[in-house]
Parts: C-alpha cells; structure tokens; sequence
C-alpha cells in the first residue's frame, strides 16, 4: 500500500522512483507531541502508519552516514506552505457553495439563504433591487433636512444670546463711564473677550449682529 504524507496540503507518495524518504512520527511522547504541534492540524491524532516525507525536514535533520537516510534524534519537521493549503480549502468551499447554489429550486422562498444573500441582507449600504435603493435616498434625505433645521434653531439662539451679551456688556460700560459703577467692574463680571473690548467697538459689534442675516443652508 502506498505511504501518503500526514501534511496539511502535501500530496507526495511512496514512490521507489523518487527520491523521498517517510518517517514515523516518534515514540516520545515529547517529540511525538511537538511534531503534532508543527503539523497544525486540527484534532490530529498520528498513528502507526502515519508518517512525514522528507520534504519537511531541512537537509541538517538527516543523518547520511549510513546507506539509508535516517532522521536524527533531535529533528523535527519545520518546512511546511500553509498558504498553499488555505487557498485550497477556500476554492473547495467556494465550488462546494456554487454547486449547493446550482442545485436550489427557484420558487422556494422559504428556504434557507445562500451567503452571498446574508452578505447583501447584513449589510446597509448593499441593496437587493433599485426600489429598496430609492427608499434609503428618500429617507437619508429626509434625515439631512431635518438636521438642517435644527442647526438654524441653534445659530439662531446663539446669535440672540451673542446680541444679550453685547447689550449687557453696553449697558455695564456706560455705567461705569458715568461713573454710577466702580472702575474695573467689568472685568469681573463680564467675560475677558467682551470686557476688554472699548465700548464704540461693542456698539458696532451690536449694530452688525442685528443686521447679520442667517445663511441659507
């Protein structure tokens, strides 16, 4: 009977042709163990007749001295192209998907969906048909204007409050220019951007807040 390779993705045979030699996996339990390890397949349980092509071992894990090729004590298996094994695990699945799908009666409605369904349900921006797609546009739509009317609600209070704060600021400063306030008052009461501002500058600033149209949005 032949002797296949226990790698993942290997598919080198015993051929006496070739020049590939098998090994065992060791008795060790520690080695045995650590061979498992590097092997990285899932629930791998080696037997007697499992073995490795020499292919995985570097060239310094053998021992040439006699007329058959042996393993030294210490070797273990290190080269392996996992990559090559993945990509094809994922084109069996995609092919096994494929057929599964070719197989799927049209009028069933209730079945079970494929992926590429879920994929297109679970996603937002994917949409099934143009219909659902002009839905979504309406709605966003409808979003945006609304959160344009309240950005014009809140720089409309706060231009009312900016005009409150310039008349009280006015009305601190003539005060205190009549002398009815103390001096410096309105440097604690008021906020440093208006206080240190001389009070002709605070009546234009008043003057171009009431005159100062909303922008459109």
């Amino acid at each position: 009977m032949p002797t296949n390779c226990a790698a993942a993705g290997c598919a080198a045979t015993y051929n006496k042709h070739i020049n590939i030699s098998f090994h065992r996996f060791p008795l060790d339990p520690k080695r045995r163990k650590e061979w498992v390890r590097l092997v990285r397949r899932k629930n791998f349980v080696p037997g007697k007749h499992t073995f490795l092509c020499s292919k995985h071992f570097e060239a310094s894990c053998f021992d040439l001295t006699g007329q058959t090729r042996r393993l030294k004590m210490d070797a273990v298996p290190t080269i392996f192209d996992f990559c090559t094994h993945i990509k094809s695990l994922k084109l069996k699945s995609r092919n096994l998907l494929k057929k599964t799908n070719s197989f799927t009666p049209t009028g069933a409605c209730n079945l079970t969906l494929s992926s590429s369904q879920q994929v297109l349900l679970e996603h937002s921006y994917a949409f099934r048909n143009p219909t659902e797609a002009k839905k979504r546009i309406i709605k966003l739509e409808r979003e945006i204007a609304s959160l344009r009317r309240k950005m014009k609600t809140c720089l409309q209070r706060e231009r009312r409050a900016t005009r409150r704060w310039i008349k009280a600021t006015c009305f601190v400063k003539n005060l205190e220019a009549s002398n009815l306030l103390p001096k410096g008052i309105s440097e604690q009461i008021l906020p440093a951007a208006l206080s240190n501002l001389p009070l002709e500058d605070l009546k234009i600033l008043g003057q171009d807040q009431q005159e100062k149209a909303l922008p459109v949005l």
